[in-house]
């Protein structure tokens, strides 16, 4: 009869086999990985998350499965074998690997969702994860376009579009509503990708979007975000219609089917060489907005932050702003 030492060796070295062994018997190791998912119920994880984001909840599911593969090396074989130390352990696992401070917290976000679940679920009696936090170190500052990059998204090239090309023209129209959006209403990509229909209101000049978290909010459209909606639904959007696109669906790519983010980092590397992230236009729209005098709260409403630190990290872009026209402008500075 072998010792308990020699049985636990063995059920320690059990996930080390099957890793190792991943490319020659992988239908062993996808039985492995179909086990992980049905002891630590993912699927119904996914579906306790609810209104979160489409790219939270692949997160979520993404990190803490990650978190349940690397367990399994120790031999835990569910969340009731975890422990506030492996947790702690797990945090610092990442960190020696390089990821950044904010990636861990994420996934340190992540597993505190995951273990309060498997609580209610009746999968644990403790949440090991109480408390669990990771700093997310200082955040970047939002990059601000410049007047010039501004000009040259919404502005574009007169030539772009030859006259004799009705498809070059009405992908121009639908690039100028884009990018007004994105800046004139300080809309997330995700959200003007999404834009309904219904969600417009070009008479009353508001636009309805549903944000993170599955939250509504109504914010006002500029006049040229309104002018190149309307231009774009009275003639050009029937241009990209396919077959299969959606008949609710404000923005359409080359394909007919709804506009992807992808397909908006196109049209910004269309108008500019200078590299630019999409987000950098709701950076610059909220910058504005505070430039000009608009009260932190409103612009939180506009933003649709559930949180005012979120916003507040707009009034330091601002400040170093100002300071930096002082310096420019005055002659004693």
């Amino acid at each position: 009869m072998r010792s308990s030492s020699s049985t636990m060796r063995i059920r320690l070295a059990i996930p080390h086999l099957v890793a190792s062994r991943a490319a020659v018997f992988p239908g062993v190791v996808a039985r492995v990985r179909y086990a992980r998912v049905v002891t630590w119920e993912f699927d119904a994880f996914v579906q306790a998350l609810g209104a979160s984001s489409p790219a939270t909840v692949r997160a979520y599911r993404s990190d803490v499965d990650s978190f349940a593969g690397w367990a399994a090396r120790s031999g835990v074989t569910g969340p009731a074998d975890v422990d506030r130390l492996l947790l702690r352990r797990y945090l610092a696992y990442l960190a020696t690997r390089g990821y950044e401070r904010r990636s861990v917290a994420r996934k340190a976000a992540a597993l505190r969702h995951y273990f309060a679940f498997a609580k209610r679920r009746g999968l644990i009696a403790d949440d090991p994860s109480r408390r669990l936090t990771a700093s997310s170190g200082e955040g970047r500052l939002p990059r601000v376009l410049s007047a010039a990059e501004l000009d040259a998204l919404l502005e574009g090239s007169p030539d772009a579009a030859p006259p004799d090309d009705p498809r070059a023209e009405a992908t121009r129209r639908r690039d100028d509503a884009v990018l007004e959006l994105l800046y004139g209403s300080g809309l997330r990509v995700s959200e003007c990708c999404g834009l309904d229909a219904d969600g417009l209101d070009l008479a009353g000049g508001t636009v309805t979007v549903w944000g993170k978290g599955g939250k509504q909010r109504r914010v006002p459209m500029s006049e040229p975000s309104v002018d190149a909606c309307r231009s774009y639904l009275g003639s050009a959007r029937a241009v990209l219609c396919g077959p299969e696109s959606p008949p609710q669906a404000v923005f359409l790519n080359s394909r007919g089917r709804r506009l992807g983010p992808r397909d908006v980092r196109r049209i910004i590397d269309r108008r500019t060489v200078v590299p630019t992230h999409p987000h950098a236009l709701r950076h610059t729209y909220a910058t504005h907005l505070l430039d000009g005098g608009a009260d932190l709260r409103v612009v939180q409403e506009l933003l649709g932050h559930s949180s005012l630190k979120t916003t507040q990290r707009y009034t330091h872009v601002s400040k170093e702003r100002l300071v930096g026209v002082y310096k420019k402008a005055h002659p004693r500075a």
